[in-house]
């Protein structure tokens, strides 16, 4: 995996600027555009610093199947809400959607 093509595929996704980045991130833009460039490699550490604010995970960072998946608001709002729900209820609820989303 190239580490800097990931970042940046993921900054650019999320609509964040370098300068943003590195002022959300208190990681210089310098040392953005160098792990972005392929100059540098980064550290778990600093990956956690810069993903967070775009709100991303390591994991979704790892996932190496090449699509992006960058969730929005309101789909961020349904997987919070999910992933606090007991089994039954979460069940319940991929039924609705499943309903809804032939309707």
């Amino acid at each position: 995996m190239e580490y800097g093509k990931r970042l940046k595929q993921l900054r650019e996704a999320k609509e964040f600027s370098i300068y943003r980045l590195s002022k959300d991130s208190d990681i210089s833009q310098g040392h953005i555009s160098d792990l972005e460039n392929g100059k540098n490699q980064p550290t778990i550490e600093t990956l956690k610093k810069l993903l967070t604010p775009m709100g991303i995970t390591l994991s979704e960072f790892f996932n190496e199947d090449g699509e992006v998946t960058v969730l929005n608001d309101r789909e961020k709002e349904i997987v919070t809400s999910f992933r606090t729900m007991n089994d039954e209820n979460a069940s319940l609820y991929l039924l609705l959607g499943k309903a809804l989303s032939k309707s």
